[in-house]
């Protein structure tokens, strides 16, 4: 095996220093962060330091135009939107209109509400129809964190909207270290790891994969 420097061992004591001195948390999305925490699904949620990543990453890009796939309650839609200029515009998909009303709560909350477009349905669905529009080509920014086994069609999809130097995040690539246990063959896990595979080969897109919360891949469109 080769040898490499290693990611340092992410502790409890840890990650609540990193977290103490790295998560500048508006107060509208802390209480987003603990509505949501008392939900069964809580862990689908990204972890909180991620939400100030993806907002750089988009702020560094000048993005105006955003794509979401799997929106949940909202935080990371909430973290990407507020850095987005007074004309950017975000799209968000999800199938659940629960988690929409409490997403659309708290986007209010957060003065983002109307720079988000929330389309509760099937996102494939929202992505045919924004490919049919003639939408193509014409987003910034994508980040895809919904149902694991349609991860390589959202890929697909998102990568057919996104410009040409647009970038897609795709969430949990390392799902629990399972896509690294060939014994464990559930759907969810052989869906990522096939992505994980694919997108190693896929000469359409530049890749960095990092070894961040639950795994975070991003991948430019060249």
């Amino acid at each position: 095996m080769r040898s490499f420097v290693r990611p340092t061992p992410m502790t409890d004591s840890l990650y609540e220093y990193v977290l103490s001195v790295s998560l500048r948390e508006p107060e509208s999305l802390c209480a987003l962060r603990e509505e949501t925490s008392k939900l069964s699904e809580a862990e689908w949620q990204i972890a909180p330091e991620q939400g100030p990543f993806l907002a750089m990453i988009v702020q560094l890009m000048g993005a105006k135009r955003c794509l979401e796939v799997g929106t949940f309650t909202g935080y990371s839609a909430a973290w990407v939107a507020s850095v987005l200029p007074a004309d950017g515009r975000m799209i968000c998909c999800d199938i659940s209109e629960t988690y929409a009303a409490i997403a659309r709560k708290y986007w209010a909350m957060s003065g983002v509400e109307s720079k988000i477009d929330m389309r509760v349905a099937p996102a494939l669905n929202t992505l045919n129809e924004l490919l049919v529009a003639g939408r193509a080509g014409t987003f910034d920014y994508a980040f895809i964190d919904a149902d694991k086994s349609n991860y390589d069609a959202y890929y697909e999809k998102c990568l057919q909207l996104i410009r040409s130097g647009g970038l897609i995040a795709i969430d949990n690539t390392l799902w629990d270290g399972k896509v690294a246990d060939l014994t464990v063959t559930d759907a969810d896990t052989v869906a990522i790891r096939a992505l994980n595979a694919k997108l190693f080969s896929d000469r359409r897109v530049s890749l960095s994969f990092l070894p961040f919360a639950d795994g975070l891949t991003l991948v430019r469109k060249s």
